[in-house]
């Protein structure tokens, strides 16, 4: 039988656990979740972001760019594969979300790029950043930084993503 110190324990450390998870954010119609970002080695001069974006209004909107103080440009990637080659390109236009659809920045597809970066990004450190969106305006998130090629915090894993 658990006794009530056991439990209060149990809680608590369950408590600090997620508050190591990144949050979600609203703007307009859009849902901004779980924004995360890779920690980046020493020296490197661009790092990847990523979170989900639901839209859960009746007008399509667009992910058209943003900024962080921690690096000099903020771009929308797309990764892919051509007869064998990976391949990553700008999204000039942005990032289409329409009505009803959840669009997932995730590695080795969308994403977002913080190009220039100032310094490192290190594990467990959260990097403000603010989104563009062309309807909805601008909001203002926290991506929190993982382990350099890591999963989300909270990532189960295993199912294919």
């Amino acid at each position: 039988m658990l006794n009530r110190n056991t439990i209060f324990a149990a809680m608590a450390s369950l408590l600090v656990a997620g508050s190591a998870l990144a949050q979600d954010y609203a703007v307009g119609g859009l849902k901004i979740e779980q924004p995360w970002a890779r920690a980046t080695p020493k020296g490197a001069s661009v790092g990847g972001g990523y979170l989900k974006i639901a839209n859960t209004g009746t007008t399509a909107d667009r992910l058209v760019g943003g900024a962080s103080d921690v690096s000099e440009r903020f771009e929308i990637h797309e990764m892919s594969m051509d007869g064998g080659v990976m391949k990553m390109r700008v999204l000039p236009k942005g990032l289409d979300v329409k009505p009803g659809q959840t669009v997932e920045l995730k590695p080795g597809g969308y994403h977002v790029m913080f190009v220039g970066l100032k310094r490192p990004f290190a594990q467990g450190e959260r990097i403000k950043a603010t989104l563009q969106f062309e309807k909805a305006g601008k909001v203002d998130v926290e991506f929190v930084v993982g382990a350099i090629g890591g999963k989300p915090a909270g990532h189960s894993g295993g199912h294919g993503h």
